[in-house]
C-alpha cells in the first residue's frame, strides 16, 4: 500500500523531492502497470477471506490537503485509479498542520536570519535563510526538535517560529468540507485521521478516544455514510501509537487502520496495523524493484517503520 501526502501543481524548490503533478502522472502509470489497484476497503475485505491478488495495491493519502482533490483527483480519474484520503477533521476550512505552519513560515519569510536557540537549545539555530536548502535544513529541524514535544509546549513553539519569520499561518492548504464531500462523489474514499493529529501516545486514554471518535463522527455525519477506514498519525507502532490504540479503534467501529510501518499486508496481517510505505523512486525500474523486495521482505517476516509523513 502506497501512502502520500500532497501531490504540488508544480516542483517545489524548497523540497525538491516532493510528489508534484509530473511526477505523479508518471506514477499512476507504472502503477496502473504493474497492479491492480482497489479500493482499500475491498482490498482489506480481499485480504481477509484470501482472495486478494498479489498485484493488488491501495493508494492513500495522509491529513486532508486541498491539492488531494484538486491536483490528485483528476489524475487518478484520468487512469482509472481511486484512492484513500485519511482526514484530520479539526484541520478541514482555514486549519493548517503544525507542521506545515513551521515549513510555510521558513519558505515565505523575508527575513535573513532566525535565532530559536533561547526557545529550542542547540537546535534553534541559528539558521541563515539565504537559498532553498538553507529553508528546508531550518524547517526540518525544527519540526524534528519539536515533533514529540507536548501539545501545549509544541503549539507555543511554533507560534514562536511564526513571530520570528513574520509569516501568519498559511489558511488554503487543506480541504473544505465541502470538499471532501466532492472528493468522496469523484470516487475516491475517505478515512479518518483523527481530530487534531497528535501522537497518540502522549494522550491519555479519554483524549485518544475523543481524537479518534470524533473524528470518525464528524465524517460520518459530513458524508451521510459509515467511515470504515483509519490511520494512525504518524503511524509508528510503539512510539506514536500502541496495543491501547489499536484496541481503541477496533472498539469504536472501524474495519481496518493503517500505519506507516513499510510492508506489504499479508492474509496474517492485523487488519489494525497494516502496512504502508512512500514510493520516491525516480525510475520505473527502480520501483518495481522496491515494490518486490517489500513484497519478499513481508513474506520472510522483515518489516521496518518508516517515516511516512508528520
Amino acid at each position: 500500500m502506497l501512502v502520500l501526502h500532497r501531490v504540488l501543481p508544480e516542483p517545489d524548490l524548497m523540497f525538491a523531492d516532493a510528489m508534484h503533478a509530473a511526477r505523479f502522472v508518471e506514477l499512476c502509470r507504472w502503477v496502473r502497470s504493474m497492479f491492480q489497484v482497489l479500493p482499500l476497503d475491498e482490498a482489506v475485505g480481499r485480504l481477509q477471506t484470501g482472495t486478494l491478488s498479489a498485484r493488488a495495491l491501495a493508494i492513500t493519502f495522509d491529513d486532508g490537503y486541498a491539492d488531494n482533490l484538486e491536483v490528485a483527483t483528476p489524475i487518478l480519474r484520468a487512469h482509472g485509479l481511486t484512492a484513500t484520503v485519511f482526514v484530520t477533521t479539526g484541520m478541514l476550512g482555514d486549519g493548517c498542520m503544525w507542521n506545515d505552519v513551521v515549513i510555510e513560515s521558513f519558505r515565505r519569510t523575508a527575513v535573513a536570519e532566525v535565532d530559536l536557540r533561547d526557545v529550542l537549545g542547540v537546535a534553534g539555530g541559528p539558521f541563515r535563510l539565504g537559498s532553498p536548502a538553507d529553508r528546508r535544513h531550518a524547517a526540518e529541524s525544527v519540526v524534528n526538535a519539536i515533533k514529540y514535544l507536548a501539545t501545549d509546549q509544541r503549539t507555543a513553539m511554533v507560534a514562536q517560529v511564526s513571530d520570528r519569520t513574520l509569516v501568519a499561518p498559511p489558511v488554503d492548504l487543506m480541504l473544505q468540507p465541502s470538499q471532501v464531500i466532492e472528493l468522496r462523489r469523484a470516487g475516491m474514499q475517505v478515512g479518518a485521521h483523527t481530530v487534531s493529529h497528535p501522537i497518540l501516545t502522549r494522550l491519555s486514554a479519554p483524549q485518544a478516544r475523543h481524537e479518534i471518535g470524533h473524528s470518525k463522527a464528524f465524517l460520518e455525519d459530513l458524508l451521510g455514510e459509515r467511515v470504515g477506514l483509519f490511520a494512525y498519525p504518524n503511524g509508528k507502532p510503539g512510539e506514536d501509537y500502541d496495543d491501547a490504540c489499536v484496541a481503541m479503534v477496533r472498539e469504536l467501529g472501524f474495519d481496518a487502520a493503517v500505519t506507516t510501518v513499510r510492508g506489504a499486508a499479508m492474509r496474517t496481517t492485523d487488519p489494525f496495523q497494516i502496512p504502508r510505505f512512500t514510493p520516491w523512486d525516480r525510475s520505473r525500474l527502480r520501483f518495481g524493484a522496491r515494490m518486490v523486495s517489500t513484497l519478499w521482505a513481508s513474506r520472510r517476516g522483515l518489516t521496518e517503520a518508516t517515516q511516512a509523513g508528520y
